[in-house]
């Protein structure tokens, strides 16, 4: 059983600063090395420093922002809000030439209820959940909301922004660096709080982004636990700050990740595509356009990779699914489908025989131009492009407990750090 709560936001002052837009920044995981400084120029109050603070020679980083976070609140940088509320969020943005919308809302989940109905699809790994630990232990407060579907069969969302939300103005109206319009509303009527809460319960939830901070507020409750004289379990720490939106919107997009394979030398492709067409049947295709639309237009009905070396486009479509069962016997059908799986045991570890968590080796991007950019500037890169996973089969795996392959889905847009902070009050 799935229980949400209202909570009291810590936002930016608007009244001591005007442009939301300078504060705010993307999830701490997605952000390279170059856009942690672009975001630590912006503004002395970027959420940035809070975040993802730069590494400097003997200071701890850490401290460094529980310090900032202590220090804004004193000086009314951030301020607490006096009523509990529910935060609606709408988030325009373009992708491919389309307009679309996608529609939510921002609660506390509790962590660990009894016979809970949260379910994560990717594993976790032990050094950005140490990072995420440190960090929690100083600011004592969820900096930025996780990313959780549900399916909405009941229109909690539709219905409510339609009928409170809609006509009203959001107190957070801002355009992200991306071009993406995000609209924050608060809604903090006692009668639709219990109508959403009670809507909520019987739900199944999904996480889509944030699987090592869920893991490590887990981990942190459990520490606050044993340090506490008495426990009621509805203390702050309790609960996580999350995002809520629909499994079936047709705002909700998931974009594939590709990877960028580094070898120690130029790909012998005369003897790679003989090795590859042991399991692939293999097309050369001349144009980069007509060959990122093939390979969307094949990934409908079929398994379908694509491949670029030495400014070649290639389709790699599977040609028997059956070699698959005996390879991932292991793994339930719906693993086995997944076009990620695919790439990884068939190409990257059969045939390249690459160690899957060799990060030297192998990068991740979702920028498909970003990536064929690196492999026309180093001629010892292969990129492999993916298709997007499919909601059903996230669903799917993590309904029966199994986890997919390190990045295997990017949900976007992302939802930004920095419009509402929780305090473990």
């Amino acid at each position: 059983m799935a229980k949400i709560v209202p909570f009291k936001a810590i936002t930016y002052n608007s009244q001591k600063l005007k442009d939301i837009s300078l504060l705010v920044c993307p999830p701490y995981d997605i952000i390279s090395a170059p856009r942690q400084l672009y975001f630590h120029n912006l503004s002395p109050y970027n959420l940035i420093r809070l975040e993802l603070g730069l590494d400097v020679p003997g200071e701890d980083k850490y401290k460094r922002a529980g310090d900032y976070f202590r220090d804004w609140l004193k000086e009314e940088i951030l301020v607490q809000e006096e009523r509990p509320a529910i935060y609606f969020y709408s988030q325009l943005y373009t992708l491919k030439g389309e307009n679309k919308t996608r529609l939510g809302f921002i609660a506390l989940l509790k962590l660990d209820e009894p016979k809970s109905s949260v379910f994560g699809h990717e594993h976790t790994h032990l050094e950005p959940k140490e990072d995420r630990l440190r960090l929690i232990r100083q600011v004592k407060a969820n900096l930025s909301p996780i990313f959780v579907i549900f399916s909405d069969k009941k229109r909690i969302i539709q219905q409510n922004l339609k009928t409170y939300v809609q006509n009203k103005t959001p107190f957070i109206d801002i355009v992200d660096d991306e071009k993406t319009r995000h609209k924050l509303w608060r809604v903090d009527e006692p009668v639709l709080l219990e109508k959403i809460r009670i809507k909520m319960q019987g739900e199944n939830i999904f996480i889509a982004d944030g699987h090592h901070r869920y893991e490590v507020s887990r981990a942190y409750r459990d520490e606050m636990k044993a340090k506490a004289a008495e426990f009621t379990g509805e203390e702050g720490f309790n609960y996580i700050l999350a995002y809520f939106t629909n499994i079936d919107s047709a705002g909700l997009t998931v974009l594939p990740i590709h990877r960028l394979v580094k070898l120690d030398e130029k790909p012998d492709t005369p003897n790679l595509i003989p090795m590859i067409r042991d399991y692939f049947y293999v097309e050369e295709i001349k144009e980069k356009i007509k060959f990122l639309f093939l390979l969307q237009k094949a990934g409908r009905a079929e398994h379908v990779l694509g491949m670029y070396t030495g400014n070649k486009f290639f389709l790699l479509r599977l040609k028997n699914v059956k070699m698959l069962d005996k390879m991932l016997s292991d793994k339930p059908p719906a693993y086995r489908s997944l076009d990620v799986a695919i790439l990884n045991i068939l190409v990257l570890k059969n045939i390249l025989k690459l160690d899957l968590e060799d990060k030297s080796r192998i990068t991740f991007s979702s920028n498909t131009e970003d990536l064929l950019g690196e492999v026309d500037n180093d001629n010892t890169c292969i990129a492999f492009l993916l298709n997007s996973t499919k909601i059903e089969q996230i669903v799917s795996l993590a309904s029966n407990g199994e986890k997919m392959p390190p990045k295997s889905t990017y949900f976007y847009p992302k939802v930004l750090s920095g419009l509402v902070i929780n305090k473990h009050d």
